[in-house]
């Protein structure tokens, strides 16, 4: 049976509004800001930190820092007291809650590398969501970004889950092959929403045989 369905979307196609559809109507549980916040107490510092630093890489200038701090003679004293919340280590906390909200189930999970950690599970749906570039920067306006910001947010954002995909997981992003169903979100929210449920029930029949 299927108790989790894993969301993965480019940035501005609407995905966080259709797991937000998929999770109501369902009755489970929206992993999405939730998992930020509970990453963001785990690793102790301010969620805007998890915020600037999920699903992408670190920048150089981050990379150089912690280089240096923990090459340092100065960086080796204060190691013990060191607590450089870098990607790595919000990567290794995500993958804890992740896995903790899958073992709890009836959840959906928007982004955050959950279709990689949870790939090999036969209990979990996995879609990812895309749309034009048009109809994103049009998404992205109507939540008040510029089109300055929204056109840079598009070309920018997708680029660095895909970077942060291939460093840590060693994939292509989107890795086509381990999702269950791709849709374009031009669509309509509610459309997708229920093609998602749809879909997700003849799996759930298909596995069950």
């Amino acid at each position: 049976m299927i108790k989790i369905i894993t969301i993965e979307r480019e940035y501005g196609c609407g995905g966080g509004d259709i797991a937000h559809l998929v999770a109501n109507r369902l009755g489970w549980k929206l992993r999405d800001h939730r998992l930020t916040e509970e990453i963001a107490r785990l690793a102790h510092c301010p969620k805007a930190v998890v915020e600037a630093r999920e699903e992408r890489n670190d920048p150089l200038y981050y990379r150089l820092f912690k280089s240096f701090m923990r090459g340092s003679y100065e960086g080796s004293i204060n190691a013990p007291n060191l607590n450089l919340v870098d990607s790595e280590t919000i990567l290794r906390i995500t993958k804890r809650v992740v896995e903790h909200a899958a073992e709890r189930g009836n959840c959906v999970i928007v982004g955050r590398g959950s279709q990689q950690f949870l790939k090999t599970r036969r209990d979990t749906f996995r879609v990812f969501l895309y749309a034009s570039r048009e109809d994103k920067v049009r998404r992205l306006l109507a939540r008040g970004k510029s089109p300055a910001e929204a056109e840079d947010l598009v070309g920018t954002v997708d680029r660095e889950r895909a970077d942060f995909i291939r460093k840590y997981f060693n994939a292509e992003w989107p890795a086509h092959s381990i999702y269950h169903t791709m849709m374009n979100t031009e669509i309509g929210d509610d459309a997708v929403a229920n093609m998602i449920l749809s879909l997700m029930k003849l799996y759930e029949a298909r596995i069950a045989v």
